[in-house]
């Protein structure tokens, strides 16, 4: 790591004096541009885990993996060293439960120079293979088969569940403590694998691990030179807060009790995405199922007006008066009772009728977000001896749980709000001033982390930048894709290949080719798909604020006659 005096030099002699990692600027104003990464070859494997000391950390084994061991869209993966072992291993004193913080990293033979963090999603708690995901649904590669080291943990508890939220430092691991813990032994482990260090660190992940990586962008910027941010819950406690707000205006409207699903059925949704499709989907230029210029939609688009509403009962053709006050409310921004928004709007468009969506909005509600509310970031936390997701969700206050996830007591000494969101996500400076990039994208039908969230922070970002932040930092809307991957969308991308290209070469992206998984597609096919489609149909995801736009002749299933606008 260099120093800070390196980091913030501004002469070309101090630039020069930090090392041949970092090139001065051809300007004052210019931004440093980091060199490229060299490769290297693994020295061994069986014999590392006797090499490696690193204090509170316990390497359980160094593991050959053979060439094809595991495969990518049916592609062999190269010969690799798999590593695994745990670091601050412990009893709480809290809850009398073990916990360390699990990893496994997996170091190829022939090493690209680069080092990847795989930042997992959900509640973390179990350590999964340490490949590193590229962007978007069913990829076709992954960091570790381009050559990258990857390391993948459980954020510092071993189990998928939301009990680990009653031990206070569980939590911080959970919310950012493990990042810090693991990033140094993950690069003394290379160091001793290769022979140096990496010359270049990546950040990754989607959902959670979207999360993860904007607050390692705002926590550990000096750390890390690419951030690669996919459709973050960056806000995390409050979009689960405001999920629930649904569940609970979605089980007012249900005709069958404790089943928010019957309050919003798929054939009014398959209404609802039918209606904002018949306003919004030709605005680009072309009737194709996909809305490319989402803000342009939401202007166009009256859920009262668009959609009919019931003069009788409910049958898939049209929304009661009641369901039409309640959804408006929720695309809009849930509040509490007082009115006090809770989270975020959300855009309308032609996602909704997926079951990606409805697990989302109906289901997550009561099972997910609710122990995740309760249980890991409130302070106090409920009973975990007695708690009830389902019950706490439907029964709850909102503005309680509000109120909680921003406390603390004597033993959460650190809030919800404070260990899980970045403290400083449109504040980047040092990111940017060592010339480190990000690039973000977000699926518009995302149903529980919103894209408007994300667009929110992008301009903030701008605005805190002289109004442009594009020479450090993009934002990529993917059109119609569900939570990280599914939806009718074009869901197949490769985001992490331009960010190396934009971190190594100064290289901007300024649109990135993506495909639809049609049958025989090798990365799995994406089954929300509408029959219409081509299989194989492409579409360039641009920069934002620009858009794709059909340019008027050309079949409609190529990229190539899509141009960003």
């Amino acid at each position: 790591m260099k120093s800070m005096t390196c980091i913030a030099a501004a002469s070309a002699a101090l630039l020069s004096a930090c090392g041949s990692n970092t090139t001065a600027p051809v300007t004052s104003n210019a931004l440093p541009q980091l060199s490229a990464a060299s490769s290297g070859t693994l020295s061994s494997c069986a014999d590392l885990a006797s090499k490696i000391s690193i204090a509170n950390t316990t390497i359980t084994a160094a593991t050959p993996i053979a060439a094809g061991a595991l495969t990518i869209a049916g592609k062999a993966v190269p010969a690799h060293c798999q590593i695994t072992g745990q670091m601050y291993k412990r009893v709480s004193t809290v809850d009398g439960n073990s916990y360390a913080i699990g990893f496994e990293m997996r170091l190829p033979n022939n090493w690209n120079g680069r080092f990847f963090y795989q930042a997992n999603g959900g509640l973390d708690g179990s350590v999964v293979t340490a490949t590193g995901a590229v962007g978007g649904g069913g990829p076709l590669d992954h960091a570790l088969n381009m050559g990258f080291a990857v390391i993948s943990s459980d954020a510092g508890h071993g189990a998928a569940t939301p009990f680990f939220g009653i031990d206070p430092q569980a939590r911080l691991d959970y919310g950012y403590q493990a990042v810090a813990k693991l990033t140094p032994m993950a690069k003394s482990i290379i160091e001793t694998a290769y022979g140096r260090k990496p010359d270049r660190s990546y950040f990754g992940g989607c959902s959670n691990g979207g999360r993860h990586t904007m607050v390692a962008a705002a926590r550990y910027a000096d750390q890390y030179d690419g951030f690669l941010v996919g459709d973050p819950g960056y806000r995390l406690p409050l979009a689960a807060i405001a999920n629930i707000a649904g569940g609970k205006a979605y089980n007012a409207l249900a005709s069958t009790a404790g089943d928010p699903s019957t309050g919003f059925t798929l054939a009014e949704r398959a209404l609802v995405s039918n209606a904002v499709l018949a306003k919004c989907d030709a605005l680009d230029g072309a009737s194709d199922g996909l809305i490319q210029n989402t803000e342009a939609c939401q202007a166009a688009f009256d859920l009262n007006r668009d959609v009919p509403t019931c003069s009788g009962s409910r049958d898939g053709t049209c929304l009661s008066s009641a369901q039409k006050t309640a959804i408006s409310g929720l695309f809009t921004g849930a509040t509490t009772a007082s009115g006090t928004k809770i989270y975020s709007s959300f855009p309308y468009d032609a996602g909704l009728a997926t079951d990606g969506w409805a697990f989302w909005k109906f289901t997550s509600p009561l099972v997910l977000d609710s122990g995740a509310v309760g249980l890991i970031w409130q302070a106090p936390p409920e009973d975990p001896t007695t708690f009830n997701g389902p019950v706490f969700a439907l029964t709850g206050d909102l503005a309680s749980m509000l109120t909680k996830v921003g406390a603390t007591t004597s033993v959460y000494t650190e809030s919800g709000l404070s260990f899980m969101l970045p403290p400083t996500p449109t504040n980047l400076a040092t990111l940017k001033n060592r010339g480190a990039k990000v690039i973000a994208y977000h699926g518009t039908s995302d149903p529980i982390f919103s894209s408007d969230d994300t667009v929110a922070w992008y301009k903030g970002l701008r605005d805190a930048n002289s109004g442009d932040a594009s020479n450090f930092a993009q934002l990529f809307l993917v059109p119609g894709m569900n939570h990280c991957a599914g939806g009718p969308a074009a869901d197949q991308f490769d985001m992490l290949t331009p960010l190396v290209k934009w971190v190594e070469q100064g290289t901007a992206p300024d649109s990135v080719t993506a495909s639809v998984r049609g049958a025989g597609n090798a990365g799995g096919v994406n089954s929300d798909l509408p029959s219409s489609w081509s299989a194989t149909r492409t579409r360039p995801l641009c920069a934002y604020p620009k858009a794709a736009k059909y340019k008027g002749s050309g079949s409609i299933e190529d990229a190539a006659n899509f141009s960003c606008q």
